[in-house]
């Protein structure tokens, strides 16, 4: 078989064979070598490699408490002339209309001025009225004035905060 040259490589290239003889040396050798390679691929398995993986610190737990609810006493003065109950906490009047309790910010039938005005008894009970207010009529009539007190000792009081709202 003739040689042919490379048109863009004009020298003649060199056929020496690299690597191993094809002679009984060469083969030997190369069992060998492919025996080796085998026995480390079957030890393989047998050895054990160790991974440790620390898992995370857990989150820290915040425990928030919710804070204390305020407790507000309701106070009331009561203006016996018209039946109304004035609730200084909460700065609502209450009355009975009809069979039915209601609070409303502004008296019901009578100015604000007029019913400063006229006679008032600080209650001594901090719950509704409706609950005190069958009592609170025969101890204080319509009539009642801080001078016919009828051997209690309530006073006329007009409470602080229910005169600022003038």
């Amino acid at each position: 078989m003739a040689r042919a040259g490379h048109p863009a490589y004009p020298h003649a290239m060199n056929d020496k064979k690299l690597g191993f003889k094809s002679n009984n040396i060469g083969f030997v050798l190369g069992a060998v070598l492919a025996v080796a390679l085998t026995e480390g691929v079957g030890n393989a398995g047998a050895q054990t490699v160790g991974i440790t993986v620390t898992p995370p610190a857990p989150p820290a737990v915040v425990i928030v408490t919710p804070p204390a609810p305020v407790v507000v006493q309701d106070d009331y003065v009561y203006y016996p002339a018209y039946g109304v109950y004035f609730n200084s906490t909460r700065h609502q009047y209450a009355y009975l209309n009809g069979n039915a309790w209601v609070a409303t910010p502004a008296p019901f039938g009578v100015s604000t001025e007029v019913l400063l005005a006229s006679p008032s008894v600080r209650m001594d009970f901090h719950d509704s009225p409706e609950h005190h207010h069958a009592e609170m009529i025969q101890r204080y009539p319509k009539n009642w004035t801080s001078d016919s007190r009828q051997g209690h000792e309530d006073e006329n009081h007009q409470d602080k905060d229910h005169q600022d709202r003038k």
